[in-house]
């Protein structure tokens, strides 16, 4: 292996110990050890909710906030994936939800919600940023504010939500049996 290959693989190997020491800080819920693995121009994006955070205060309220609202937060890493510009993550993340998150109060419902986390890194090799993705459904429904249409509540939802919807629905249902009729 060539020097140049040799020196890539041991940026490799670092950027990953600072992701799992990074992922270390999560799971203890210390704000310190998270926001040590950041360089200066921390940013956060939550995709699902088209939502970032820039700058280490931006980032470190919304960890405040995502430990408020599920203390017992833990993330099981199931697979890591390194590249020469990135460090992937997929993870399971779980939880009980029993402060307000995004206007919701505690549920005291269990998450456990499949996640990928992209890292960038700075010109420092720190966190230049995390980048997740999951499906903002499945947190939903594990939190009991979104069913499925074609259960029973999920229906009486659908009934209540959107009485207009339903009454074309009704509406063009009524108008197909006439014209068969």
């Amino acid at each position: 292996m060539d020097v140049s290959a040799q020196a890539d693989n041991a940026r490799s190997s670092a950027r990953l110990a600072l992701v799992r020491e990074h992922v270390r800080g999560e799971n203890a819920h210390d704000l310190d050890a998270i926001m040590g693995t950041f360089g200066d121009t921390a940013r956060y994006d939550d995709e699902p909710w088209s939502e970032s955070h820039a700058g280490r205060d931006g980032v470190r309220a919304y960890y405040e906030g995502l430990i408020r609202s599920v203390p017992d937060l833990q993330i099981d890493v199931q697979r890591e994936h390194v590249t020469a510009d990135h460090v992937i993550l997929e993870v399971i993340i779980r939880g009980t939800h029993t402060g307000t998150w995004r206007g919701l109060p505690g549920t005291g419902r269990t998450l456990a919600i499949p996640l990928c986390g992209i890292f960038t890194f700075d010109g420092n090799d720190r966190l230049a940023g995390e980048r997740i993705y999951y499906d903002r459904g499945t947190v939903l429904r594990q939190l009991g504010v979104f069913h499925d249409p074609e259960s029973a509540i999920g229906q009486l939802t659908t009934l209540l939500t959107h009485p207009i919807t339903v009454a074309r629905l009704v509406v063009r249902r009524l108008t197909s049996i006439g014209r068969r009729a």
